[in-house]
């Protein structure tokens, strides 16, 4: 694609992170040491991603089991901290299978990335998205655009896609395999907040267990025009405010613009259909009202890189450890899919034992690039293990890794597949990254986190 005579300014860089999700932040400030110059790359007006976008917990740093086991550290830690440091966070108990979660402000959180970045050097480009690539090579060329100045570019020594839906890799003709080819996408959901809910009452009223049965009466019975039979809604660091994940669109394919508009649109739709349930059947909410939707649809799988490793069902559920791992998982595999009568739910499957696996270096690595990396959701791996994978606090591990990874390759004009694993794996560790899960047994009370 030839855009030459339309480029407005051009940049270089040595480190290019393109997506500043949780995985892609991550990815950059791990790659900001020594005199390389990181750049990162977004196309909304703040970072975060998914973490600040439409989520308010991250899953993932804790074993989901009843020895919980903290498995992730390092410059994920710092993002928590930072928002422990002005009161927010908590830990939420294991309410919904996915493990304690650690709740945060998002609103919080897009200011404590913002200021990490900025602290760290790293050149941050706002409201700008990558329309193509226009070499590969020793130095890879990225065409972005940007509103008000049009078009430029950004020739960068080493790129990270964190894009989410590996739109780099895609514009460099790296394979990628598209979820739906081969088993059904995940759903898709525009999350919602709710203010002015009685937590007392809901509580009194039997809480969890009453909502997940007054939901599964009202989809059987037609009451009210719900797309599933359960959903998740959970209080949040703000007093009065619930956090859910109940919306599902299925069936659409967030890649094509005329079916992303639609699931847009059905997103919306769902979230008041919901807010008319909660008002009218559920104990504490009769007062309450939405008060926020997702910038965006929440999309959980589009494009998945083929890398040097394809990460699988199989390693997960065995707990397999590897000599190049880089972080692990112990995250059930939670699968958002269409149920047998025509309810959109959420089919789960534990690693055994309340255990966890170890993710290796090819899995961020993509088949036919020297000087690229994959981090968050377009990662090397099966739909089975993505759907394990994907919590953001192993999505930050990523990050971690692969901004680590591109530090060193500059370090001795390494290329991306032939880095010693034993430094990264080293400087990983240094950092606070945890490679092996531990024997002690973590503290997840309300109030106990802490960075060991």
């Amino acid at each position: 694609m030839n855009f030459n005579a339309s480029i407005s300014k051009k940049f270089n860089t040595d480190i290019l992170v393109i997506g500043s999700g949780s995985a892609g932040s991550t990815a950059a400030l791990a790659a900001s040491r020594g005199n390389v110059k990181v750049s990162l790359v977004e196309r909304y007006g703040f970072p975060g991603g998914t973490s600040t976008q439409m989520l308010d917990t991250f899953y993932g740093f804790f074993t989901p089991s009843d020895t919980p086991r903290k498995i992730v550290g390092g410059i994920p830690d710092t993002i928590v901290n930072s928002l422990n440091s002005t009161g927010d966070i908590f830990l939420r108990p294991n309410t919904y299978g996915a493990g304690t979660g650690v709740n945060y402000n998002p609103e919080r959180l897009k200011h404590v990335w913002d200021m990490l970045l900025t602290q760290n050097g790293i050149s941050l480009y706002y409201h700008s998205t990558l329309v193509g690539v226009e070499s590969v090579g020793e130095y890879s060329t990225c065409v972005f655009f940007h509103k008000g100045i049009g078009f430029f570019t950004i020739t960068a020594k080493r790129v990270i896609d964190a894009t989410g839906d590996a739109d780099y890799c895609h514009w460099a003709n790296i394979p990628y395999e598209k979820a739906g080819d081969n088993e059904p996408a995940q759903s898709m959901t525009t999350t919602f907040r709710i203010s002015n809910v009685d937590h007392a009452s809901y509580e009194k009223a039997g809480g969890k267990e009453m909502l997940k049965q007054r939901m599964a009466e009202a989809f059987e019975k037609g009451t009210h025009p719900l797309p599933r039979k359960e959903g998740s809604a959970h209080e949040m660091c703000q007093p009065k405010c619930i956090s859910t994940v109940a919306v599902k669109v299925v069936d659409l394919d967030p890649l094509n613009v005329e079916e992303i508009t639609k699931a847009e649109i059905e997103g919306r739709r769902q979230s008041f259909i919901f807010e008319d349930f909660f008002r009218s059947e559920i104990p504490g909410y009769e007062n309450a009202k939405i008060i926020g939707l997702s910038n965006q649809i929440g999309v959980r799988e589009t494009r998945r890189v083929y890398g040097n490793y394809r990460l699988t069902k199989e390693d997960c559920m065995g707990a397999k450890q590897f000599d190049d791992q880089i972080f692990l998982c112990g995250a059930p595999i939670e699968d958002h899919r269409k149920g047998d009568d025509g309810s959109s739910e959420t089919f789960w499957q534990y690693v055994p034992n309340g255990g966890a696996y170890g993710v290796p270096y090819g899995t961020i690595v993509p088949q036919n690039s020297m000087n690229t990396w994959v981090v968050g959701r377009c990662f090397s791996a099966t739909h089975d293990a993505h759907a394990s994978c994907r919590s953001m606090a192993q999505t930050m591990s990523m990050g971690q890794a692969a901004g680590l990874a591109a530090f060193i390759s500059l370090q001795k004009d390494h290329d991306a597949k032939n880095i010693p694993i034993k430094k990264l794996q080293d400087q990983i560790i240094e950092i606070g990254g945890i490679l092996q899960v531990p024997e002690k047994i973590a503290d997840i009370s309300r109030n106990g986190w802490s960075n060991n």
